[in-house]
Order: structure tokens, then sequence, then C-alpha cells
């Protein structure tokens, strides 16, 4: 407790010297057409209460590839890919978040200024995988959100990702951990939507022998939420399709993360099933993020190895593996 109320004093301390990260001007950008962001029924909406579609990617682990988020790099996905949504991933444990709270949360606080200056919405991923309890890290994350949600309670371009992939629980245990952290966040930011993570890694309880209904049944008792899917289209067929298709005609659903690979992010792509799920995902205004922006060794990084530490040519398609020519494309339709 004591440890957690020091690493928010640091953090806090630490932001009047936050440097405003320079970007190129994008001149139409989505937050500057779309406004602040709210759930209307069972969509994501504008202000105006239209439903809208965001489309984007992924950052890696921040503690393993932060040479991918550089300004040259960002600029790419907004103005080359033209993307309306960076997720800017803190992993909680794996040499992340827990071994050093006051660096993570400003390295994600400078991912995330990068993406608002140009134009894009910020998912704060709170990403959270093993162990798969997210009452484990309840403390941490209390921290990290007051943090960050009293840095951009101001700014529509955020949304909140509370719990990455909770696994191996009930529904009821990681609703019940929404309903501690949900109040966290809204005494700092009222407005901006929060991602609620479902079980069984965000599969709506798919991928643990259950459904959609246990959440229809049991929702959250909050405002302004979403519940995250997670989908990786070699690996998960049409029985996700169809809990996606089911789960989004009584909840507001948001895609945060998907892949054409298997669910390790490896291996070849299967990029028919991945189109079931992105023609799914435009009729019914579902936004997706993909995984992931960096140049890992895995099928799932859309850049070739060594393009990050070049930080040089971000921009086409020379510099991308196959399934980053593919998601690149889908994005600029």
């Amino acid at each position: 407790m004591s440890m957690a109320a020091s690493s928010l004093a640091a953090v806090l301390l630490s932001l009047s010297a936050t440097t405003p990260a320079t970007a190129a001007p994008a001149p139409q950008g989505a937050k500057a057409v779309n406004g602040p962001l709210k759930v209307c029924g069972t969509q994501l909406c504008d202000a105006d209460g239209k439903a809208v579609q965001l489309n984007g990617m992924s950052t890696h682990g921040t503690q393993w590839y932060p040479q991918c988020v550089t300004d040259k790099s960002v600029d790419a996905l907004a103005n080359d890919w033209r993307a309306d949504v960076m997720r800017i991933s803190t992993y909680v444990q794996d040499e992340g978040y827990e071994d050093d709270p006051a660096k993570f949360t400003a390295r994600a606080m400078k991912f995330v200024d990068m993406a608002i200056a140009r134009g894009m919405y910020a998912i704060i991923d709170w990403h959270m995988l093993e162990p798969g309890d997210p009452h484990y890290n309840l403390s941490r994350a209390k921290t990290f959100f007051t943090a960050m949600a009293k840095k951009y309670k101001d700014n529509p371009g955020v949304l909140y990702e509370i719990a990455n992939e909770p696994s191996g629980v009930s529904w009821s245990r990681v609703k019940s951990y929404a309903e501690k952290i949900i109040p966290v966040i809204r005494a700092q930011d009222p407005d901006s939507v929060v991602l609620v993570g479902t079980r069984a890694w965000s599969s709506f309880g798919v991928s643990e022998g259950s459904d959609e209904s246990e959440v229809v049944k049991n929702p959250v008792q909050a405002s302004n939420i979403m519940y995250t899917f997670h989908f990786y289209a070699a690996s998960h067929d049409e029985e996700y399709l169809s809990t996606l298709d089911r789960a989004s005609d009584k909840l507001p659903v948001f895609v945060t993360e998907f892949g054409t690979q298997n669910y390790k992010g490896e291996g070849a792509n299967d990029f028919a099933m991945a189109q079931k799920y992105l023609d799914l995902m435009k009729r019914k205004k579902i936004s997706w993020v993909n995984w992931n922006y960096s140049d890992d060794e895995r099928s799932g990084a859309v850049f070739k190895e060594g393009v990050c530490d070049a930080d040089d040519k971000w921009t086409g398609t020379s510099v991308l593996k196959e399934a980053g020519v593919w998601i690149r494309n889908k994005i600029r339709a």
C-alpha cells in the first residue's frame, strides 16, 4: 500500500516536467472529426450521437519495443496508414510496470501524447496477462489509472482499457474488479469511455467454455463502458465469430486486439478468416485494433526485423511483413 502511494507521488510529481510530443501536422485526424466519444446503446458514438468505427494498431509491450514508437513511426501510422487510434500497451508483469511504476507511467504518457498530437485517439491499455486474475494487480491499477486519468481528464482523445485479458477466473470476479477500478478513473475523468476486458482472454468466456450470456445477464454497473473482444484468425474460427456477432447485438463491444495468425501471434496468416471478422465489424461499426506495431520476429509484428532500430523509413509497404501489408491496406480503406 505504501509502495503504491509512493509510486503515485513520484509519477504525479514528474507530470509537470513532461515535454509535449512534437508532430507533423495531421490536418484531418480522427479526433478532429469525431471529437469526444461516448457509448450510445451498443455503439461507440461521436459527440452528436452518430455511430463511429475506429481502426488502428496496438504497440507491443513498451518495455521491449519502445524504439518502435518514435515521432517518425507515429507520423507514419497517422498519416500514411491513416489510423484513427493507437493502443499503448503497458505490461504489468514481464519486466514492465511492477518493476518501475514511475518509468512505465511516464512512458505511457509520452506515447499517448504522441498519438493525440497527430489527431488519433489513444487507448491506455493495462496489459495484465499472467496471472489472469485482475485483482492481483488491483493496487497497481489504482495507482496507474489515477495518474493517467488525472493527466487526461480534459482530453477527449483518450480511452481506458482496464484489464487486457483476464483468464482462469469467473466473470463475477472480473466484474468486481471493473467496479473497483472504474470509480478510480471516474473520480478524475467522469466522461471518457472505459473498456472492460471479458474473461477467458477477452473472448466473452468462449476460450473457457462459456459465452457472452454471462455478461448480458450480469453487466458491469457503470455507464459509458464497452466490453472487449480479442481474436486471432488462424486459431479462432466460426464459433468466436458468431460470439462476436451475438454479443454486439446486445452489448457495446470494442475489439482492442486481433491478429491474422494463431493466438500466439505466430505462424501462417489466415486472411480469409480475418476478412470475415472485418466484414462483420464494418457492417456493425465495431471498432478494432490490430496486434502489433513492432518489428519482433513473429509474423504478427507488422514491420520486418530491424526496421525499428533503423528508425528511418516507415511508410509504404517495402518495410512490412505480409500481415503488415494486409492490415495497412485495411486501415487505409
